[in-house]
């Protein structure tokens, strides 16, 4: 694809967004949308707008011209359609630079694949703003005032999180990816239902025979660390089981982390004969963890993550290597921005999706010994 950018002076005959566009394509190798339009047998206006989403045209007649489009390599010059509308047709996203922030791990990379493909279908650019932590609501702030975003989407929402009231007294239209408690302002959000994932595991694990079963979680500001967290001892303590602190960790969802409290843990004189931990990334340190003293997982420590479902880290071929509860952050990613395009175009679709995780069985969980089975 040639990307042209030019200084654009408006003709008076310039009033829409065809006309800009076509102006625009003259200077371009790529295909037209006069060119897409004569091949249609449509016209330009109804292309456009096919392309642009608009509900005057025919679903049929959507289908038809993406078909084509993709085809003959046809795509929307995005300068022309923000001139004529006065939309940016981009989507912010804020990423604060700090260690202790969760965007560090893959699962972002996940979920920006899965956006960027609806994003790319509906004619979309991302931003991407990379800011320290105390700047992070400025960045907000500064896509109102310049106007290069039409939309927002909200990453890693905190208890009672600050930012969605600000997003709210700002106008822009925004999509939280994931919920936040105690929050009484209304919003949109997508979102896995964290508690039931882990408290599925957590029952799994029990039926096995675990009585000794720790929690090695993410960062428990982060709303989902805290849901994940509830599901845990909510399965526990309908088992008559009293969670139990010294088997209760959060933070970094990292391999280092995984491994090193999967030591501390296994150091105890009554240890864990189970492990739930919250991150694929941190699953990969306690198995390290784990061989390094010797034991074999599945057989001396069961061992159940989450987000297993991730492009860069398979879970296994045939037989998953992992069990765990399993939900597309791709997909999320996907739906997440589906929504605020909808609400950027005042469709009457849902604000609100709870996505249920899988629980799927791999080679890493097994009966508890025992000896410790009888000690719970």
């Amino acid at each position: 694809m040639l990307n042209v950018i030019l200084p654009l002076t408006l003709s008076p005959h310039l009033r829409n967004v065809d006309d800009i566009q076509t102006a625009l394509e003259h200077c371009a190798t790529t295909m037209t949308l006069k060119e897409l339009s004569d091949i249609l047998g449509l016209s330009p206006t109804t292309v456009s707008r096919a392309l642009n989403g608009y509900p005057e045209v025919s679903e049929a007649t959507r289908k038809r011209v993406a078909a084509a489009a993709r085809e003959h390599g046809y795509a929307p010059n995005t300068r022309a359609r923000s001139l004529a509308t006065g939309r940016a047709m981009a989507i912010g996203h804020v990423i604060p630079i700090s260690s202790k922030h969760e965007m560090v791990n893959p699962v972002f990379g996940d979920f920006i694949a899965g956006a960027g493909e609806v994003y790319s279908r509906n004619g979309y650019d991302m931003l991407l703003s990379v800011v320290p932590d105390a700047d992070e609501d400025d960045a907000y702030r500064s896509f109102l005032t310049k106007r290069n975003v039409d939309g927002i989407i909200l990453h890693a929402p905190t208890l009672n999180d600050p930012r969605i009231p600000l997003l709210n007294a700002l106008g822009l239209p925004y999509v939280v990816h994931g919920r936040s408690s105690n929050t009484d302002a209304a919003y949109a959000w997508v979102d896995v239902n964290n508690k039931r994932a882990f408290q599925r595991a957590t029952e799994f694990l029990l039926d096995l025979g675990h009585r000794r079963i720790a929690l090695v979680n993410g960062l428990e500001h982060m709303d989902f660390a805290i849901r994940r967290r509830a599901g845990y001892e909510a399965a526990l303590t309908a088992r008559g089981i009293t969670p139990d602190p010294d088997l209760m960790f959060a933070g970094e969802m990292t391999e280092a982390q995984g491994h090193d409290l999967t030591r501390t843990l296994l150091a105890q004189p009554n240890p864990p004969t189970a492990i739930l931990v919250s991150s694929m990334i941190t699953a990969i340190g306690v198995r390290r963890g784990i061989e390094e003293l010797g034991l074999r997982m599945g057989r001396d420590v069961s061992l159940i993550t989450h987000d297993d479902d991730l492009s860069y880290f398979r879970n296994g071929a045939d037989i998953p290597v992992y069990t765990a509860t399993r939900s597309s952050v791709r997909d999320a990613g996907r739906k997440a921005a589906q929504m605020l395009i909808d609400i950027m175009q005042r469709c009457d679709t849902p604000r609100e999706i709870l996505l249920e995780a899988d629980l799927t069985l791999g080679l890493s969980t097994g009966p508890a010994a025992p000896m410790h089975a009888e000690a719970g």
